[in-house]
């Protein structure tokens, strides 16, 4: 039997984009329930690299980050053999793992006043209208309005429709504690390492922890024995560097968390088809490529959007119009940057250029990021 829930507004996915809708829903008195599939707190695959612009949009729905210890960025270092060229950042970023930044949101919006319910799996069965879910260990709901904030998974129902195949790229995600000379040599800096079939990132988060993602062709990963183990000595051995950082290394994780072909580079196309009452945030409105640290921006830039424009009755419709609008121009010049990166004259030109030019590689990450105007427009409401 379902369940009419007549206004009541639904959000799937209690990532960031779906916990911070759901903080400013509930703020603004609306009726909000949020499905986490995950039961407990839980590690997800990213950067975990928070810019100014994501830091002001947790500050606007009243997150409070300096409790939470984050490890504050001031420069990027870009590696590739033996060659190395540093910057500053235009700003500065916060390392902070996504276990205790997701926690903290979600806790947040229940503080609002969102009801929360944890280890619920949702699926689809009618985006059209009433719109229909089937959540797990509950039963089926007719929301009024529903977010779709699952991250990089799809929801059985409403799967993104992609204008081209992703690319067959694996992505890994594991901590480590540094020995005391490689943390010192790290901190306050996210490196960012260049191989033949991939990249990786290396940052602190909260409480000493360094965060290493990486990228690599699924042709690298089967000729490394297609085992974690495998790839990281085949990569140490290609690195001097990641292999200097890790060498004394202690893991924090029994094995790392993977996935799959990330469509990066997709950005929703709003139709006239579109469920009116139908929001798609974060992963899965826009996916930009993972090297710009930018991905958490946008999944907090979504979930204001998309706030404003549920609450203002412009629907869903103008909403991804908007999104859009605002982000489709830094995901494409994104994208052409990794492809630029994945080619052989690309990597070789990398780090002459960032060395000749530092101030380039100032304007690569002012231009792969949500623009101001976008922001300040989402921030006022």
């Amino acid at each position: 039997m379902s369940r009419s829930s007549g206004g009541e507004l639904v959000i799937v996915g209690g990532g960031l984009a779906g916990a911070a809708a759901a903080a400013a829903l509930a703020a603004a008195r609306e009726k909000v329930v949020l499905f986490e599939r995950e039961a407990t707190p839980s590690h997800k695959i990213c950067g975990e690299f928070l810019s100014a612009e994501a830091q002001r949009y947790l500050a606007q729905v009243g997150l409070g980050l300096a409790s939470l210890g984050g490890h504050v960025i001031s420069r990027v270092r870009l590696v590739r053999g033996a060659a190395i060229a540093e910057t500053a950042l235009p700003f500065r970023g916060i390392g902070l793992s996504r276990r205790v930044l997701d926690e903290a949101l979600l806790q947040h919006a229940v503080a609002c006043g969102a009801d929360v319910q944890r280890g619920r799996s949702v699926r689809v069965l009618d985006a059209s209208a009433p719109i229909e879910v089937d959540v797990d260990g509950v039963g089926r709901w007719n929301p009024g309005t529903l977010l779709l904030a699952s991250g990089k998974h799809d929801v059985r129902g409403l799967r993104r429709s992609l204008a081209k195949p992703a690319e067959h790229l694996i992505g890994f995600k594991t901590y480590f504690r540094l020995d005391a000379a490689q943390a010192r040599a790290l901190s306050g800096a996210v490196e960012v390492i260049v191989f033949a079939h991939g990249y990786a990132g290396l940052q602190f988060v909260e409480n000493g922890c360094a965060n290493l993602c990486l990228l690599v062709d699924r042709v690298q990963f089967q000729r490394s024995g297609s085992t974690w183990d495998g790839l990281l000595n085949a990569l140490m051995r290609e690195s001097g560097h990641l292999r200097q950082r890790l060498q004394h290394a202690t893991p924090l994780l029994d094995r790392p968390l993977t996935i799959y072909r990330v469509p990066y580079g997709f950005v929703h196309a709003s139709l006239a088809g579109d469920r009116a009452g139908v929001y798609r945030l974060g992963d899965q409105a826009a996916v930009i490529a993972s090297f710009t640290g930018d991905g958490m921006a946008i999944a907090l830039h979504s979930a204001s959007l998309a706030v404003q424009f549920h609450c203002s009755g412009r629907g869903a419709l103008q909403y991804h119009q908007r999104l859009r609008a605002d982000v489709a121009a830094q995901v494409g010049r994104a994208s052409a940057m990794y492809r630029f990166g994945r080619s052989s004259a690309g990597r070789a030109l990398l780090i002459p250029m960032a060395r000749a030019w530092p101030r380039g590689v100032r304007l690569a990450a002012a231009f792969t990021r949500i623009p101001p105007h976008a922001v300040m427009r989402a921030l006022a409401g």
